[in-house]
C-alpha cells in the first residue's frame, strides 16, 4: 500500500505581543515548524503529515488559539511514497 506525505505552508497573523508565545505553541504541534516571526505578528509555518486530516486538524487548532487573528493556507502539496 502506498503512503502519502503532505506538506502545507501557512501565514498566521497574531496579536503582536503574543507572537513569540504563539510561535512556541504552534511549533509544539506534531509536524509543525516555525520559519519566521515578524515584529508585526506574522508567523510563517509549515505543517507536515501522513494525510490531509492531521494537517487540517493542526490548522483548526492554530485558529482556535487565543491571540491568533487568522491562519491562511498558502500552499499544500502531497506526494505518494512507496513501493513499486
Amino acid at each position: 500500500m502506498d503512503q502519502e506525505f503532505h506538506v502545507s505552508s501557512l501565514v498566521v497573523l497574531t496579536q503582536p505581543p503574543l507572537r513569540h508565545q504563539l510561535a512556541e505553541q504552534i511549533g509544539a504541534l506534531e509536524g509543525a515548524e516555525i520559519h519566521a516571526v515578524s515584529d508585526e505578528g506574522k508567523l510563517v509555518v509549515t505543517l507536515e503529515g501522513p494525510s490531509q486530516r492531521p494537517i487540517m486538524a493542526a490548522i483548526d487548532a492554530i485558529q482556535a488559539m487565543p491571540g491568533v487573528l487568522s491562519a491562511a493556507l498558502i500552499y499544500h502539496q502531497f506526494d505518494e511514497l512507496g513501493g513499486h
